[in-house]
């Protein structure tokens, strides 16, 4: 860009989203400083040696000074200490902002601390990889992915007309929507997909007699996609599961109903039933690649040497 969206931008936490952002700030030019901060003395002397930021600093409060947008990226269940700490320090005018996976969440344990002048608006670039750590992020991640705002209500229009451009300007597309509509329908298409991940890569695991050789020898390709999305961050996935619990447990439910209609239809020979649900779900898949969300080519639409 031809004039930096912001002066000094301080990212808190430094993995695969945090890497990610600063990488994209800085090869498209969205900011004059790249303000970074973790309390990992190794892993920020990781990200001073990939050149992410222009300062470095175990202290969020060293980062956060002057700032003129801040963005929380460590896991949910840290978001209202990290909000506490930090608050006496932004900056008025700045943005606070976030990247979790859960939105209510956010707005209960950080709205109490957020002081007076500063714009408050929580975010979720709905992007990533299974990979974790400031090595793992890239500055193309955002390109063609939703990021979702979720302003309060009174949120300063200026403020959230530059956070939008801001993520336009990484490469996403911006929505705007209600913290529990967010929560609900994030349920169903991201966690409780990696809620399921996670289980039947852990049922494998019991049945050990099997996952010890033939389950790893003859994987297609249906459980290795299960296997990457297990090989998640599990803080990360431990705090989304405690802090979204209402609309994930809501979302199980109805997928156990569902499951359970399927089993009915295996055991009675039901092929009419099999059929209409294999042929409806396809269409889901095909829709998915139209709206340019992923590629028709195997293993998540990624070649194999890609992040």
């Amino acid at each position: 860009m031809s004039e930096p969206l912001f002066d000094r931008i301080a990212l808190i936490g430094i993995g695969l989203i945090g890497s990610s952002i600063a990488q994209a700030v800085r090869t498209r030019g969205l900011a004059r400083e790249i303000a970074i901060s973790t309390r990992s003395p190794e892993t920020l002397a990781r990200a001073e040696e990939l050149n992410l930021g222009d300062s470095y600093s175990l202290d969020a409060v060293d980062a956060v000074e002057g700032a003129d947008l801040v963005v929380l990226c460590v896991p949910v269940g840290a978001y209202g200490a990290v909000a506490k700490w930090i608050a006496p320090s932004l900056k008025k005018g700045a943005i606070l902002t976030d990247v979790g996976s859960t939105k209510a969440s956010v707005v209960r344990d950080v709205g109490p601390h957020v002081p007076e002048g500063v714009h408050f608006i929580p975010g979720h670039p709905i992007a990533g990889t299974e990979h974790s750590g400031p090595d793992a992020g890239f500055p193309t991640l955002f390109e063609n992915r939703w990021c979702i705002l979720t302003p309060p209500e009174g949120t300063d229009p200026d403020a959230l007309a530059r956070l939008t451009k801001f993520w336009e300007a990484c490469g996403s597309n911006v929505d705007v929507m209600d913290v529990q509509h967010h929560d609900l329908v994030l349920a169903i298409v991201s966690h409780l997909p990696q809620l399921i991940a996670y289980n039947i890569v852990g049922t494998a695991d019991d049945l050990e007699t099997v996952t010890k050789s033939e389950v790893i020898k003859y994987s297609a390709s249906g459980f290795r996609d299960f296997t990457r999305l297990a090989a998640s961050d599990p803080t990360m996935w431990r705090d989304v599961c405690l802090n979204n619990k209402d609309a994930i447990l809501e979302m199980l439910s109805r997928f156990s109903e569902d499951l359970s209609a399927l089993q009915r239809a295996i055991r009675w020979g039901d092929g009419e039933s099999l059929f209409d649900l294999f042929t409806r779900t396809r269409g889901i898949r095909k829709s998915i690649i139209e709206a340019g969300q992923d590629t028709a080519a195997p293993d998540f639409g990624r070649s194999h040497g890609s992040k």
